[in-house]
């Protein structure tokens, strides 16, 4: 008898060695979408900052997908979403959103924005359906054309 995979969310180490070629994919992937845009990769150390969360979903112990949420003072941003292209499609984007926010909200974040991209389809539906509005440009981030900014309050 076959064994389901175990699905399991946990907070991680971005520079473990088998975490980091999931975020070396993630750069590769924003940089194939945005060939002229100003991507820039996300080194591991900032993403092991104290305000920073950085999460896992891992099949069987393999990492298949992350995300991470960085606390600011009035507002929590999601950032670094990603999921392995072999695993879209079967809902894991949006259970992993869920992980975020809920560990969000553990932390008492009320205000959720994210950045995402023009050319991610899928992740602004992923975005509207659980619930998140464009906004103004916040943070660090600027307008850009290939630029969208969300947000979502937290019940």
């Amino acid at each position: 008898m076959l064994k389901a995979p175990a699905l399991h969310f946990d907070i991680d180490d971005p520079a473990a060695p088998d975490v980091a070629p999931l975020i070396h994919e993630l750069d590769g992937y924003l940089a194939e979408l945005y060939p002229t845009g100003n991507i820039r990769p996300v080194p591991a150390e900032e993403l092991k900052q104290s305000n920073v969360t950085f999460l896992t979903a891992r099949v069987d112990g393999t990492p298949v997908a992350c995300g991470a949420f960085v606390r600011q003072e009035d507002y929590v941003e999601v950032k670094r979403m990603y999921v392995l292209p072999a695993c879209r499609g079967l809902g894991l984007g949006k259970q992993l959103l869920d992980a975020l926010e809920a560990g969000i909200a553990r932390t008492g974040g009320r205000l959720v924005r994210l950045e995402t991209g023009t050319a991610q389809a899928e992740a602004l539906e992923l975005y509207e359906r659980a619930g998140y509005r464009r906004c103004p440009p916040f943070g660090e981030h600027r307008a850009n054309p290939n630029s969208i900014c969300m947000e979502k309050a937290l019940a």
